[in-house]
């Protein structure tokens, strides 16, 4: 029998992630994924995990098997207001802290706290599709800035907060997903200086922070803007996607904000995870995990950038970034990675991301990006010779 619902406007206009649909052609056993921002699964710590949920379950399992505050469990976030003020961020208590389900979800708590239908963001242009996601639900009118190596081109930045007038400014500061690009410490100080002088709030989305594999680490936008910057965290990156754990580090008074959303969202993030990745840390074993991925991820980004400098012709440019999961891949203008992503998969086995939904306003369909961090050695460089002649053969 059909049904005639009626279903929301929203229902109707909300298109689905680019990813996550060609995550769908690409689980089958012989395609070499680069799509997904999948961490190695055979690097999560399944053993150490499992001894937090024996304690957790041994110790207290009333309390981790209940209905818990919204903004999270205490010990929780203050361990997480902790470690940022170890990384710089001064003044942060537990108060400061809500965790939420993923980092996605910080993206959505924000968008519903700042944004109204036509409000405006400035973000790097091509930008993370996730928040693009978050934010369009919305309707946000979305204020690209240009990047280059050093991130996003913060000269542009003044001039569209005075004719646009956004309601915040969204980076992803640290290897940025989609490009792997860092923003310079001089341009962090520049932004910083913009949204204290504006008093414009800058939301840093960063999750890849702490995976650094060249070059020193640079003061987070957090440390250096205090209030003005809201900082969304995740342990997807650094323990495991599946916990579905991330915060957002805010002011008290946005604190508010956040918590009577997030109740209407979905009450509280997972209690018995949230207290899982708690005895995690407090065993000492996150920051000996972080070591761990981060000598394994350089080397495999060290591979594919070797790769790529062997089978990728001479009129493919690509980023090399010095964390992160990806590199950002530039075909000739007028060639059509979503094309070519196609051929590809049938004829080569491999996949990749095409960049097109990384532009929230532009129709820019000749770059890529390539995850490096969950395949192994042999399978980085096959798939890198694979592509090679997808592209040699079809960007001549």
């Amino acid at each position: 029998m059909a049904l005639n619902w009626t279903y929301s406007v929203m229902a109707h206009e909300t298109k689905s992630s680019a990813i996550r649909e060609i995550l769908k052609i690409t689980e089958r056993p012989d395609v070499i994924n680069f799509a997904g921002g999948l961490p190695a699964p055979e690097l999560f710590p399944d053993r150490h995990l499992l001894k937090a949920c024996t304690k957790v379950l041994d110790e207290y399992p009333g309390k981790a098997l209940q209905y818990s505050l919204t903004l999270g469990v205490l010990p929780l976030r203050k361990t997480i207001a902790e470690r940022l003020t170890q990384k710089g961020c001064s003044g942060l208590t537990e108060e400061n802290i809500c965790i939420t389900s993923g980092s996605q979800q910080g993206l959505d708590l924000t968008g519903r706290v700042f944004l109204d239908k036509g409000s405006a963001i400035i973000c790097e242009n091509p930008t993370y599709l996730g928040a693009i996601q978050a934010f369009s639900f919305h309707n946000p009118q979305y204020i690209g800035v240009d990047m280059d190596e050093e991130g996003m081109m913060v000269d542009q930045v003044e001039e569209k907060i005075k004719k646009f007038k956004p309601r915040f400014i969204y980076v992803v500061s640290n290897f940025q997903n989609p490009t792997g690009r860092t923003l310079s410490l001089e341009r962090r100080k520049q932004l910083i200086k913009l949204a204290q002088e504006y008093y414009i709030p800058v939301i840093d989305d960063n999750p890849y922070g702490d995976l650094r594999y060249v070059g020193e680490h640079l003061p987070s936008l957090k440390s250096l803007g205090g209030e003005l910057v809201i900082e969304l965290g995740t342990c997807s990156k650094i323990v495991s996607p599946g916990l579905r754990i991330g915060w957002i580090a805010a002011t008290k008074e946005m604190m508010n904000m956040v918590e009577r959303m997030k109740q209407g969202a979905d009450l509280h993030t997972n209690t018995f995870a949230q207290y899982v990745l708690y005895e995690y840390i407090q065993a000492g074993n996150l920051d000996r995990h972080i070591q761990l991925i981060i000598d394994s991820y350089s080397q495999r980004r060290a591979i594919m950038i070797k790769a790529l400098k062997e089978y990728f012709p001479e009129n493919i440019k690509w980023t090399e970034p010095g964390g992160g999961l990806f590199l950002w891949v530039e075909l000739p203008e007028g060639i059509s990675a979503t094309a070519l992503l196609e051929l590809a998969v049938k004829q080569q086995k491999v996949a990749y991301v095409p960049g097109k939904p990384f532009y929230p306003y532009e129709d820019k369909d000749n770059t890529l990006r390539l995850n490096f961090s969950n395949a192994g050695h042999d399978m980085i460089i096959e798939g890198i010779k694979r592509l090679g002649k997808v592209f040699k053969e079809n960007t001549a």
